[in-house]
């Protein structure tokens, strides 16, 4: 990104879910272009392992424990965070993720869901979403500026069998990223933006059993998937990272409240 709209280089970058997946690819992604990130998650010694994984490339991180869907913790991640680096301009919120329990099983109805895990994956996808939103939100409110990105999925877009609380999390999710993009240009000018991107189907730790079958080969879901997606490929992760330093940069300065699938293709086709 050599134009220089597209300089990301000094900025503060909360990437919460860090040390997952998703989140490590879009940390590492944003610390190669000169922004010192927050890895921040639960676990101490994955977003530590993380953080150590940026330094060895040069990078500038920290690691921060705290919970999502605990507001004091975060509001003490966020003192820690300012106490630091003085601001916060970007975060990314890769928390998230399905429960197992909250999905139906081929042998399954509906009436068969477990309410319990129902309710943990709407807290962990909404409310895991919403509270950093609204504590690193305000850090960028008081300065006037920052950009906001939440992960969307392709369960939003139309009914994909099996994972119904995964699905009503996420669009929950999405009218929220609308609703904050309205409220936070209204009330604190253009300089504050909020966006979410939403992944087409990769292969991770959450979905493998899912997609791929002990041999190696692709399970009936996934040919399913394949059928549908105009590339015929599972995407990588690596390929969501160039849109999200697009976004958090000047280049992005007129788009907010967007939510842009990067999908190969599989909301766009009809299957036909």
């Amino acid at each position: 990104m050599s134009n220089s709209n597209c300089d990301l280089t000094g900025k503060v970058a909360v990437v919460t879910g860090g040390g997952g997946v998703l989140g490590g690819s879009i940390a590492k992604s944003l610390a190669l272009l000169g922004v010192k990130v927050v890895v921040l998650g639960r676990t101490p010694e994955s977003i530590e392992n993380r953080a150590a994984e940026i330094a060895r490339l040069g990078g500038e991180a920290m690691a921060v424990v705290s919970n999502v869907v605990e507001m004091e913790e975060l509001k003490k991640a966020c003192a820690q965070i300012v106490d630091k680096w003085g601001t916060i301009d970007i975060l990314v919120n890769c928390a998230g993720g399905n429960i197992s329990g909250a999905n139906i099983r081929p042998d399954q109805t509906i009436f068969d869901m477990d309410t319990d895990a129902w309710e943990k994956v709407l807290d962990l996808n909404q409310n895991g979403t919403v509270y950093p939103c609204l504590v690193f939100g305000e850090v960028m409110a008081k300065s006037g500026k920052g950009s906001i990105i939440n992960i969307s999925s392709m369960a939003t877009y139309s009914a994909i069998t099996r994972v119904p609380g995964y699905s009503v999390a996420k669009t929950g999710m999405n009218i929220f990223t609308q609703w904050l993009a309205t409220e936070l240009a209204q009330k604190f000018g253009e300089g504050l933006r909020v966006n979410a991107i939403a992944p087409g189907f990769f292969i991770g730790d959450q979905n493998r059993d899912l997609l791929i079958n002990p041999d190696g080969s692709y399970t009936d879901r996934s040919k399913k998937i394949m059928d549908k997606t105009p590339m015929g490929r599972f995407g990588d992760i690596t390929e969501l990272n160039g849109l999200v330093q697009f976004l958090c940069s000047d280049a992005a300065s007129f788009i907010t409240g967007a939510i842009i699938p990067v999908d190969g293709g599989f909301s766009a086709y009809s299957g036909v």
